[in-house]
């Protein structure tokens, strides 16, 4: 091959390969470890990569009202994380609008001072979490992996995928990594009357249907449970005057009336209406709130 036919070559070569490059995926940004807490975001090209958040949630501990008891074991399972020593993969269960999801978040800031770090995975994206792992394995800092809203429906398979991560795999768990999951299911899955009607009575004893069993076994897989209720009438005004608070105003008689009659329109008494109240009663003006 003559000199002048080898160039064509390299030229057309070349040519062909930056039309190549048009149609890959561009290459994953580097990892921002400065960060104190990330989201798990796919690309269009299915790679995946740790997204760092500028503005984690800033919320403190002190602001969620009527769950202390929730609180205080959550807290003491993360800082015996974080310092190294045994703890829990943990579920969050129960009632709407409670503090599960806030909770988990005002973590970062009472604990990230200690190594403590924040990963957001969607649902969706649950096959990827032996991925995440083998990111943060070898690193100094201790994560947990936050799967917020989490339930199964009915031929949905990533869940299986969860399971691997709760228990291992034929990899060896990663010690600095737990994973905290919230969810107004109990179970994670939808539990149908049928499940129960596949319960046999062997010997006097109750033996539950394949799919029951399965169902239990996934949530069993977290060592911590968690239960959220719904607010009474004290515990409810209770986290309005905090977050009143939180803008510099009282509960008065008035902001209670009014409060009352918030919770009555939205049908529910919890954290996070109490918020809404606060939010939509400090935006008014004086004579507004007059005229309540």
């Amino acid at each position: 091959m003559s000199t002048s036919e080898l160039s064509t070559l390299l030229i057309r070569a070349e040519a062909v390969l930056a039309r190549l490059e048009a149609w890959l995926p561009p290459a994953p940004a580097a990892i921002d470890w400065n960060a104190t807490a990330w989201r798990w975001r796919v690309t269009p090209g299915g790679r995946g990569t740790l997204e760092a958040v500028s503005q984690p949630h800033a919320l403190a501990l002190d602001a969620l009202t009527g769950v202390d008891e929730q609180k205080a074991r959550l807290l003491r399972n993360t800082r015996q994380f974080v310092a190294g020593r045994p703890a829990n993969n943990v579920l969050l269960t129960g009632a709407r609008g409670t503090g599960k999801s806030s909770m988990v978040k005002a973590l970062l800031p009472a604990l990230a001072a200690q190594g403590l770090r924040l990963i957001e995975v969607d649902k969706t994206h649950l096959a990827d979490l032996a991925d995440i792992v083998s990111l943060v394995a070898g690193r100094p800092e201790r994560f947990i992996l936050y799967c917020d809203d989490l339930s199964f429906e009915e031929g949905d398979d990533a869940y299986k995928a969860l399971k691997t991560a709760l228990d291992g795999g034929i990899a060896q768990r990663a010690d600095n990594v737990l994973i905290y999951a919230t969810s107004n299911r109990r179970h994670l899955m939808p539990e149908r009357m049928q499940d129960n009607l596949d319960t046999r009575n062997v010997n006097g004893e109750i033996h539950p249907g394949e799919a029951v069993e399965e169902k239990v076994s996934l949530s069993e897989r977290f060592g911590l449970w968690l239960s959220f209720y719904p607010f009474d009438q004290d515990t409810y005004l209770a986290a309005v005057s905090v977050w009143l608070a939180h803008y510099r105003l009282k509960l008065t008689a008035q902001a209670e009336r009014a409060a009352l009659l918030w919770a009555l329109t939205r049908g529910a008494r919890s954290g996070r209406v109490a918020w809404q109240f606060a939010c939509d009663w400090a935006g008014r003006t004086p004579a507004e709130r007059k005229a309540d």
